[in-house]
């Protein structure tokens, strides 16, 4: 059951233009996102940003089995970076966009750090509708302690799980690095929702994701 924190960051967001629904778990955020979502949004074309949340809800192989869905798999294994790089610019322009987020702040904010810069990039501007999908473990007071959870929690273990050689693998926490393999590269904070109702965030009960 969500406590008071999470029930007051839903109406933060909700508050600043973002559309919020409750998920008791994986399962049931995947509920709502093909119940709810996906009929009023009727998307010919899906894409998503690299999320361990929202590969967790299964909704993904929903989309990629689906006929009638052209599906840009964005990280497709054995396909080469060069290709994958140029579906990511295509999902920019794809009807329904799936990310996650490093922190929901409670006042409403989305707090995002991204390496290549397509995931903030399709939440921000280019996909017609977002979903955000977000444990709520990744609440955080504001936009500051937003930056200090991604520079102690998910960059490090973002980093280590794609295989960079990057400091912040080895000491889980952000070293400031010049690394080649630096995945710390573009910062969002998402204040508001523009146009109101895009993007639509939905809040796992939980822990979900790094």
């Amino acid at each position: 059951m969500f406590d008071k924190t999470a029930l007051d960051t839903l109406a933060a967001l909700s508050h600043n233009g973002f559309n919020v629904y409750q998920a008791a778990d994986p399962g049931h955020a995947a509920e709502i996102i093909l119940s709810e979502i996906t009929p009023a949004v009727a998307p010919r074309v899906v894409s998503y940003g690299d999320s361990l949340s929202v590969r967790e809800t299964g909704v993904l192989d929903v989309f990629r089995q689906d006929p009638g869905i052209e599906f840009i798999d964005t990280f497709e294994e054995g396909v080469d970076r060069g290709e994958l790089i140029e579906r990511r610019r295509r999902a920019l322009t794809c009807d329904l966009f799936f990310t996650g987020a490093n922190a929901l702040t409670g006042n409403g904010k989305l707090v995002n750090l991204d390496m290549v810069g397509n995931r903030v990039a399709g939440l921000i501007f280019g996909p017609r509708q977002v979903v955000v999908v977000a444990g709520a473990n990744k609440i955080v007071p504001d936009a500051n302690a937003g930056v200090r959870r991604i520079r102690e929690v998910a960059g490090p273990q973002n980093a280590a799980r794609h295989g960079a050689r990057t400091p912040c693998a080895k000491t889980g926490r952000c070293m400031d690095c010049k690394s080649p393999d630096r995945i710390c590269n573009v910062w969002t904070i998402t204040d508001k929702c523009w146009p109101k109702g895009r993007i639509h965030v939905v809040l796992v009960d939980g822990s979900l994701g790094l």
